[in-house]
């Protein structure tokens, strides 16, 4: 028993499920009209007139609260109000209405009242629905204006944008900068209906083309004409620069007798007069005026100090940069380009110095090793076999033979005597030159085992 109640009870709300969800359906709820153009609030009916009998009501509630029913009717008859007759269109089967011409007063919500009574069932079926229509004009092309219209001082001036139309209903406003949308900040302020953008205060950043876009959901945003906003500011980012010399920070090194074009260059509205100062100690002096600073200088290891003064005749702002000129010795600009564009010199630097050191150590190395003194006693102390030995070194000459036996002498040796004393014979032929060394030999002693070498 409790089975079969608990199915009838499902049966039940499956017809109502279904009776609810497919006898009436309006496609949509919200119209957005158009002023003077006819609007359709459309009913489908998903059911047989011929099945059942119908009788509802189609009526309007302004925004103001009165509330106006336009029509009666019956599967068979409509009774139109006799107010909209002109203006209203009921249509048959489907309960549709259609509004001819829209204006400003059919604004509001319109109720569907609808009942049925199906021939093989008994009782009624209720629906109601409500659809929301606006009625909008089409929005007329934005016109922009600027106060004041005259460029402002950044940091000094307030400007106020607006933004009108003069057709057009529920306009809402965007505001761009270059194309790109603004949104509020700390000092960009936006009215209620965001027809109106103060900006407060201007600053550098604020410059570009202005523009506001007008839209309503009857029309596409349109743009207004690009208004230029120009702003007075600076100078900015002051630099001093130089194609020529070399520079490292704040200082530029050129060779002596170089010409050298200074320029100076800052960001400012308008562009700023400059003024080049030359300081010398405690004093100051001014150069010359204008952007471009032109110096030549002989004297070597120079060193003067410059100063670049930007100054804006409009915002009163002004800003310095200052330098130093060194004038050294920088070779030619082939030599220059090298010394600038080689990554590698430093390297090179390196491999010449150890290059040095390992010739200064060779050199050294070589002088300890082949001193005569040292080589000459070498040789007396070799083997008496080896120095019995005839040698011939090319130089067969008595002078080169002389160089020789200045400080030499083997004891013990009568040929080696006897050859000394028959170079000596050749050697007395010659005068002058060879004669101290020839004082120096005659005393030679006679006695073999006395040595010379002391």
């Amino acid at each position: 028993m409790e089975a079969t109640g608990g199915l009838y009870i499902c049966s039940v709300l499956l017809i109502l499920t279904e009776v609810s969800s497919e006898y009436i359906h309006i496609p949509s709820l919200v119209h957005h009209g158009m002023e003077g153009k006819p609007l359709l609030l459309s009913v489908e009916t998903h059911f047989s007139l011929d099945e059942a009998e119908i009788q509802g009501t189609w009526s309007h509630t302004r925004p103001s609260g009165t509330r106006t029913t336009l029509v009666t009717f019956t599967k068979e008859t409509a009774i139109t109000d006799m107010m909209y007759r002109n203006r209203l269109l009921f249509r048959e089967p489907n309960v549709s209405l259609l509004i001819q011409k829209l204006n400003t007063d059919d604004e509001g919500e319109y109720h569907l009242n609808l009942h049925i009574e199906f021939h093989n069932r008994t009782g009624l079926v209720n629906r109601e629905r409500t659809v929301r229509v606006t009625v909008d004009v089409p929005v007329s092309t934005p016109v922009l204006e600027k106060s004041p219209s005259n460029p402002v001082v950044e940091d000094k001036a307030n400007v106020t944008w607006t933004c009108s139309v003069e057709r057009g209903t529920r306009v809402v406003f965007q505001w761009l900068r270059d194309n790109v949308a603004l949104t509020p900040s700390d000092r960009y302020h936006f009215s209620q209906d965001n027809s109106t953008l103060f900006i407060s205060p201007v600053r550098k950043e604020d410059k570009g083309t202005y523009r506001c876009l007008a839209s309503n959901p009857v029309s596409q945003g349109r743009n207004s004409r690009a208004v230029e906003l120009n702003v007075y500011y600076g100078p900015y980012n002051l630099e001093v620069n130089s194609v020529q010399g070399l520079r490292t920070g704040e200082v530029f090194t050129i060779n002596p007798g170089e010409l050298v074009f200074f320029e100076c260059q800052a960001d400012s509205n308008p562009p700023n007069s400059y003024v080049w100062i030359s300081k010398n100690r405690n004093t100051s002096q001014i150069i010359t005026e204008g952007p471009r600073l032109e110096v030549r200088s002989y004297r070597l290891a120079q060193a003067e100090e410059y100063l670049c003064r930007a100054f804006n005749n409009v915002t009163q702002k002004q800003d310095e940069a200052q330098f130093t000129l060194v004038v050294a010795s920088l070779g030619t600009e082939k030599e220059k380009h090298t010394q600038k564009g080689s990554p590698v010199s430093p390297l090179a630097a390196m491999a010449v110095c150890s290059s040095f050191v390992i010739g200064c150590m060779l050199l050294f190395f070589l002088r300890r090793t082949c001193h005569p003194k040292r080589v000459l006693m070498n040789i007396y102390n070799r083997p008496f076999a080896e120095q019995k030995r005839p040698h011939r070194s090319g130089h067969e000459d008595a002078t080169e033979d002389f160089g020789i036996y200045e400080f030499v002498s083997i004891p013990g040796k009568m040929e080696s005597a006897q050859a000394s004393c028959r170079s000596l014979a050749r050697l007395e032929s010659i005068q002058d030159m060879h004669t101290t060394i020839y004082d120096v030999i005659r005393h030679v002693p006679e006695t073999p085992s006395h040595s010379l070498l002391t």
